[in-house]
C-alpha cells in the first residue's frame, strides 16, 4: 500500500535530501516532509519539487507534533550517520545518532497514524576482527565493536528500534544495515581515503571490501518506504574487492605501515583534516567485512544495479581522481632502471 504522508529524516544530508526528492515525484503520496536542522543542499532543492523542509532537531521532544499534525504514516529515519564532520563533533555525531533516534522513536510511538518505519543502519555493527566469519548474514550478533564509535551507536539505535517494534506490533518495521557507500556524489571517510596520493594500509593485511553505490542505497531506500516488507536486511553490491585492488584500480600509491601505527597514522591525517579515521574504521581496513544478501534479493526483491567493483569505478571516474601512476608511468620508470644497470 502507497504511503499518503512520509517524513523523512536527515534531509540535509545526501541520501535523506535525494530520498524526499524521489519520493515527492511520486504522485500516489500526498505529501513529503524533510526535516533536519540544516537545509538540503542547493541542487537538491531544485529537485525536491512539492517536498516540504522542516527545520526542527529530532532531538528535541517537539518532532512528535510534526508528526501528529501532518497525521505522517510512514517514517523513513536516514539521518544515522558514520561520517563524523570532524574529531570535535563526535559526542554530537552520538546525539545525532542515539539521543535523536530515541526521540524519533517516542514520537512515532504516540503517533497513532504512523504505520510504517523505515531505519537506515550500517553493517557496522557486525564489527570487523579475526574472529570474524567469511560471510555476516542477518541473525549474526554484533561482536568485536570497540566501547564507542559509530558501530556501537549503530548497535543501540537497532536496540531502541526493537523496542519500538514490540510496543508497536501494528507497526511495519525495515532496518537497512547498508554496506560502506561509494560513489561520486558522496562524501564518507571511504572516498576521502581513497583520494589520498598514499594511501596507509596495515601491512601484512589485505582486506575484503564489499560496497554500495550511493545510487543503489537511495534506490533501495524507496524501495522500503513504498513497500510493507518487514525485518532487518543486509545492503551491499554483488562480488568483493581487495583494499590493493581498490589501490591500484584508484591509481593511489599504498604506504603499508605496522599495525600498531595505523592509529597514530590515523591521527596524523584526522589532525590535517584529510581523512577522519576511527578506530572502527581502522579495524575495517585490517579485516574487511562481506554480507549475505539472501534476504535482501529474495523477501525485499531488490538487487543493486552496481557491483562492488562496478561502484568503485564509478567513484573514480566520477570524482575525476588524477592517478597517481598508470601503468605508463611503471613501464617508463622500469625502462630507466634498466637502462642505468646497463
Amino acid at each position: 500500500m502507497t504511503p499518503k504522508v512520509v517524513l523523512v529524516t536527515g534531509v540535509g544530508g545526501y541520501l535523506g535530501g535525494n530520498l524526499a526528492a524521489r519520493l515527492a515525484a511520486n504522485p500516489d503520496i500526498d505529501r513529503v516532509l524533510g526535516v533536519d536542522t540544516v537545509p538540503p543542499r542547493k541542487d537538491v532543492v531544485r529537485s525536491m519539487g512539492r517536498a516540504e523542509f522542516v527545520r526542527a532537531d529530532i532531538r528535541n521532544p517537539l518532532i512528535a507534533k510534526v508528526i501528529t499534525s501532518a497525521g505522517v504514516d510512514t517514517v523513513v529515519h536516514a539521518s544515522t550517520t558514520t561520517n563524523p564532520a570532524g574529531p570535535a563533533r563526535r559526542t554530537v555525531l552520538k546525539e545525532l545518532n542515539v539521543i535523536g533516534t530515541m526521540q524519533l522513536l517516542a514520537a512515532c510511538q504516540r503517533a497513532p497514524s504512523v504505520r510504517r518505519l523505515v531505519v537506515k543502519s550500517t553493517a557496522s555493527v557486525y564489527g570487523a576482527s579475526s574472529r570474524s566469519p567469511a560471510v555476516f548474514s542477518e541473525d549474526d550478533t554484533p561482536k568485536d565493536i570497540g566501547s564507542s564509535g559509530y558501530a556501537k551507536d549503530a548497535v543501540e539505535v537497532e536496540a531502541y528500534v526493537r523496542g519500538f517494534a514490540r510496543r508497536r506490533p501494528d507497526v511495519s518495521v525495515a532496518t537497512l544495515r547498508l554496506a560502506n557507500l561509494i560513489g561520486p556524489s558522496v562524501d564518507t571517510v571511504l572516498t576521502r581515503y581513497f583520494a589520498l596520493p598514499i594511501v596507509p594500509t596495515v601491512l601484512g593485511f589485505d582486506a575484503r571490501m564489499q560496497l554500495l553505490h550511493s545510487e543503489d542505497a537511495l534506490a533501495v531506500l524507496e524501495l522500503a518506504s513504498l513497500g510493507e516488507v518487514a525485518g532487518v536486511f543486509n545492503v551491499a553490491a554483488d562480488g568483493v574487492l581487495m583494499l590493493s585492488q581498490a589501490i591500484r584500480r584508484a591509481g593511489r600509491l599504498p604506504l603499508p605501515v605496522l599495525r600498531q601505527a595505523l592509529p597514530a597514522a590515523g591521527r596524523l591525517l584526522r589532525g590535517a583534516r584529510l581523512v577522519d579515521f576511527s578506530p572502527d574504521h581502522v579495524r575495517y581496513l585490517n579485516y574487511g567485512r562481506v554480507l549475505d544478501t539472501t534476504r535482501l534479493k529474495a523477501e525485499l526483491a531488490f538487487t543493486p544495479r552496481w557491483t562492488t567493483r562496478q561502484a568503485f569505478d564509478d567513484y573514480v571516474s566520477g570524482s575525476q581522481l588524477r592517478p597517481v601512476f598508470t601503468p605508463a608511468l611503471l613501464a617508463a620508470a622500469r625502462s630507466r632502471v634498466l637502462e642505468t644497470r646497463t
